[in-house]
């Protein structure tokens, strides 16, 4: 679907190419979105630059994703998407800046895209020019990631008072440790979808700041945008470092867990043995044995396999290890 967007007193208003297909002269921002074959070309063919493929677009060396052809500055970034669904995921979206207008390549509608779309079409100041389009666009991107890293952060200082909370009753339950598990690794995920596409951002905008020419007052704001991604990489790489600690450290309870288990089996099979020992004595089937003939030797027999028993678990508890 090709979205074309003129500027408007209002703000963006959106047209459609029309029969026979036309790119309108006042457009602003061309917005591609799973593009059809001759919606491509045709983009090609009235601005005079090449759109990137999918295929291409998923090449990860910089010279591919970061460069200029014939005038045009070709911007290819990785955004996550689907960060409210269980199965987050990165998709890459090129940006074109070519002339007065901006391209946008995409094969995956997300949010930042249409949040931002509702609010240039309400505010003129977000669509004055392409650069300004550009800036609204990664500014939507990065309030977007902020709202995931603060709802990761959230969710793992819950998980840490969860792990590490006193409790009478020793480690959590199994059952409750595996779902953590399952929730650290989660927002694992969630903060590295994060961390790739700030990183992959940053790098943008640093090449746009060197490469596309500005105002004074544009290029302070893609400084400041610059340093909102930067802070907000560190802040994910904290999340990161904590995201592991947490999941070693819930790995570790269970192997505490494990432990003592196995430390009761262990310690029943040594309390057993004693008791074993004297019945396996008392049923031997030799002829010559004389507690076999007393009158009492089957109680005494009980009474020794019960006392020998008792003796290691009393032991047990007095080291504490009961």
């Amino acid at each position: 679907m090709l979205n074309i967007f003129i500027q408007q007193p209002q703000g963006l208003a959106r047209t459609t190419p029309g029969s026979p297909p036309k790119i309108p002269e006042e457009a602003i921002w061309l917005d591609l979105l799973e593009p059809k074959p001759d919606e491509e070309k045709l983009v090609e063919r009235e601005l005079g630059i090449d759109v990137p493929t999918r295929e291409e677009m998923k090449e990860i060396e910089t010279s591919n994703r970061l460069y200029e052809d014939n005038g045009a500055l070709y911007m290819t970034t990785t955004i996550a998407a689907q960060l409210d669904t269980d199965r987050p995921v990165a998709t890459a979206v090129t940006f074109i800046l070519t002339g007065s207008r901006l391209v946008t390549n995409r094969y995956l509608d997300t949010k930042p895209f249409q949040q931002f779309i509702a609010y240039a079409e309400k505010h003129p100041a977000a669509c004055i020019n392409p650069l300004a389009l550009l800036g609204g666009l990664v500014e939507a991107f990065t309030e977007r990631i902020a709202d995931v890293l603060e709802r990761v952060g959230g969710d793992l200082d819950n998980l840490s008072g969860n792990i590490f909370a006193q409790r009478g009753n020793g480690t959590p339950d199994s059952r409750d440790l595996r779902r953590m598990i399952e929730r650290i690794g989660f927002n694992g995920e969630l903060n590295s979808k994060s961390r790739e596409s700030l990183v992959s951002l940053g790098r943008m905008l640093m090449f746009v700041q060197q490469s596309a020419p500005m105002t004074g007052e544009q290029r302070d704001r893609f400084h400041s945008i610059s340093r909102d991604v930067t802070s907000l990489s560190d802040h994910a790489s904290f999340l990161g470092t904590k995201t592991s600690f947490l999941l070693e450290a819930t790995l570790g309870l269970i192997n505490i867990e494990q432990n003592n288990i196995i430390k009761i089996f262990s310690i029943v099979a040594v309390m057993l043995m004693p008791p074993t020992l004297v019945a396996s004595i008392y049923g031997m089937n030799f002829h010559f044995m004389p507690e076999l003939d007393w009158h009492f030797g089957y109680p005494l027999a009980i009474v020794l396999m019960v006392v020998s028993g008792l003796i290691p678990y009393v032991f047990f508890r007095r080291r504490g290890w009961l």
